[in-house]
Order: structure tokens, then sequence, then C-alpha cells
């Protein structure tokens, strides 16, 4: 019988278990659902700001003379077209144009930085050092990362830690801040940064964000945002049996230059001709909640749910569902043996606060 892996802790469990955090395994992880109320933590980053400890994200620093060389041909997006401290969304791919991971790579003054899932780690850093190159080498870099997310995000963190410049950056760019790093991304649909920085740095900015009443935020919160937001999650919207076309991030791949031979282009050419289906949001019109697996009964065929809740702020279920292609309008869903009318629609279904659907 094989022993059980002990879940690791971030350097701010010790912080979490003080805020009331109940800890959950996530990818091999403890980390926060909740802080006591989901509900809450969610309204909190919508009208105001909240932070939530990322700290269990893979961060790989790549640098050397080949770097670029080397991402361009495993990242479908292009790297060489970012500008210094430029960040972009992407995805790794297998031959067969499956999802191995999506992840966010900045370029940096000194190279590169990679950031790419928990559940993922040990399977990216197999996939670089099979595909690595001369002249390229990588490092996995454990730090703390925060995500200070909401409207007031950047004037919240701004009031415990002045940093010259930061409300003038723009959306998916970075600066340096010492030895922090502080991206304009996020995973909520708000506005706000995500903070790489040392341990101790951190936990200290942790405690002084909380005591300016900066509400901690947990894995339950940031999973309605992000679907309100139209997000994908690894594992259930994405996976290697299934090609970024079949899953809302076709926009993500770089076609041109047509000579850039990146890892599965052959495979997605095939795809991008006969791909029938697509990743799209759906709204719930009856009574239920929508979730993972349930099956959905559209008017060009069967689809399945791929991630399903109760969004906070629409006050209705909604899901992100992969279907034929070719399916629209009204639709239903198979729950618990009854069908349920809902309708398909463009996600996201919330962004910088406004609802897009009703």
């Amino acid at each position: 019988m094989a022993a059980q892996q002990i879940p690791a802790k971030t350097p701010l469990y010790q912080e979490h278990l003080a805020c009331g955090g109940k800890m959950v395994d996530f990818a091999g992880w403890l980390m926060p659902v909740t802080y006591g109320s989901q509900i809450e933590e969610h309204t909190a980053v919508r009208d105001d700001a909240g932070m939530f400890d990322v700290s269990h994200m893979t961060i790989i620093d790549v640098q050397g003379e080949q770097a670029e060389v080397f991402l361009r041909r495993i990242v479908a997006n292009d790297v060489a077209r970012l500008n210094l401290n430029q960040a972009l969304y992407g995805a790794l791919l297998n031959e067969q144009a499956g999802v191995l991971d999506d992840l966010i790579v900045y370029r940096l003054a000194e190279g590169f930085r990679c950031v790419v899932n928990a559940s993922t780690r040990d399977k990216v850093l197999a996939w670089m050092q099979q595909n690595t190159l001369p002249g390229a080498h990588f490092e996995h870099k454990p730090q703390v990362m925060i995500a200070v997310q909401g409207p007031n995000a950047i004037q919240r963190l701004q009031q415990v830690e002045v940093v010259s410049g930061l409300a003038d950056l723009a959306p998916f760019y970075a600066m340096q801040y010492g030895s922090w790093l502080i991206g304009r991304t996020g995973y909520t649909g708000e506005d706000g940064v995500e903070v790489m920085l040392p341990e101790a740095d951190g936990v200290n900015l942790w405690r002084k964000l909380r005591e300016a009443g900066v509400a901690p935020a947990g894995l339950g919160a940031r999973d309605t945002l992000r679907l309100e937001a139209g997000l994908n999650l690894y594992g259930q919207d994405l996976d290697e049996a299934t090609s970024p076309l079949a899953s809302n991030i076709g926009w993500t791949i770089a076609w041109e230059p047509q000579d850039r031979d990146f890892i599965g282009r052959g495979a997605l050419e095939q795809h991008r001709q006969a791909n029938e289906q697509k990743l799209t949001g759906l709204i719930m019109r009856d009574k239920g909640i929508l979730r993972h697996g349930q099956i959905v009964y559209t008017d060009a065929g069967m689809g399945v749910i791929t991630s399903g809740t109760y969004s906070p702020t629409l006050e209705y279920s909604i899901a992100l569902a992969r279907v034929p292609k070719k399916a629209t309008g009204e639709c239903e869903v198979d729950i618990r043996g009854k069908r349920k009318t809902a309708m398909l629609c463009k996600p996201p279904f919330v962004r910088n606060g406004k609802i897009m659907h009703t």
C-alpha cells in the first residue's frame, strides 16, 4: 500500500488559521476554502477588494540566450511579441494538441517568468526538461504569491505599501519593486494585482493588508469569481484530451509566423479544420444548480458541463459547457434525472462588476 502524500503548506498557512480559514487538500496543498462565508468573500472582491493566497502556484524562471527560442517552441502563444515586463496567457500543448497546462508568461529584464498551476507542477517541469534546449535553463522559484483583487485593489495595496507607478501599470504588465514582482493580472474578472515576493515580505504584506481591512478570500470564492468571469479551470474546462480550440482559448494561439513550429501545431491545424465542439456559457432558467459532469441537450446534439455553480452576483446558476459548435439558444440539462431548461450564452457572465447577461 502506497504511503499517503502529506499535503504541503504555504508560508501563509498560520495566517489562514489565524483568520479562521477552513483548510482543505487542494492539488496537494492545504489551502483555505473559506474563512466563514464564501458569499461575503466573493462580494468583497466584486465590491471592494479581497486577497487570495496563491503561493501554491508554480513559478518557473527561464533564462539563457535560447530562453525565447525554447518558450516559442513549447508555448502555443508567441512570447516574441512581448515587450519588456509584458505578460501573455497561453497554453502548453502535447503533440496531439491536448492542453498540458495553461500559464502566464512575463518577459523580464533577465529572461522570462512562467506561472503555472499547482496541480501540474511535476508534469510541466518534466515536460520542460524533456524539451529543453542548450542555452536555455529553467528554475522553479518558490515564493509567496498574493492576489489582491477588486475595484479598489490598487488603492488598498497602496494604503499599506506605497509603490510608485503602480496605479499607472497597464493590465497584463508587471513591475519590479525591490525583490517583489507585481503583475496587473488576476483570476476574478476584476481589477487587481498578483504580487510575487520573498516569504518574510509575503507574511508581512498579508498581515498589513488584513489590518487595513482587506478581506481574505478562499478557494470557494475564487471558483465562483473565475466562473462568473468565464475563466477556465485546468482539469475541468481544460485537459490533455481536449484542444484549446474546443476550450474557448483559441485566441491564445499565435498562428503567425507560419514557420514557428510550436509543439502540437500539426495536430492543432487538423483540429482547426475538423473541430466540432466549443466551450460556451450556460445560464439556468429553471430551479436547480448546474454542476460539472451534467449532460446538456442542445439543438445540435449532446454536450457536458465542465464547470457549474451558483452565481452570488447573478443569484442564479451558471456554467461552462462543451457542446456541439452549432448549438445555440435554449437547451436542457439533466439534473438528477430531470431535464431542466437553460440558455447557451457567450461568456463572461460578469466582468469588472458589469453583468453581461440577464
